[in-house]
């Protein structure tokens, strides 16, 4: 079964952003694989708490990202 974990800032992608991963990486998915993937493939959008990661040796934040889409917004 094809795979993908996609790990994000908490609240910086809107529900619509999110289809769009999960719809754009399966549609890669069965390019690759043929038809037979779709029915099997799995895509996880995960959030990640505000100073969850770092970069670069730095905690990374939403204020150093710049508050983005709130989560709620369907643009």
């Amino acid at each position: 079964m094809p795979f993908a974990n996609f790990k994000v800032p908490e609240k910086t992608l809107t529900p619509k952003q999110k289809e769009e991963i999960v719809a754009r990486t399966t549609e890669l998915y069965v390019e690759i694989y043929g038809e037979r993937a779709r029915g099997n493939t799995m895509v996880l959008v995960e959030e990640v708490a505000d100073g969850g990661w770092g970069v670069s040796g730095n905690v990374l934040t939403l204020a150093m990202l710049g508050e983005a889409a709130p989560a709620d917004a369907d643009a």
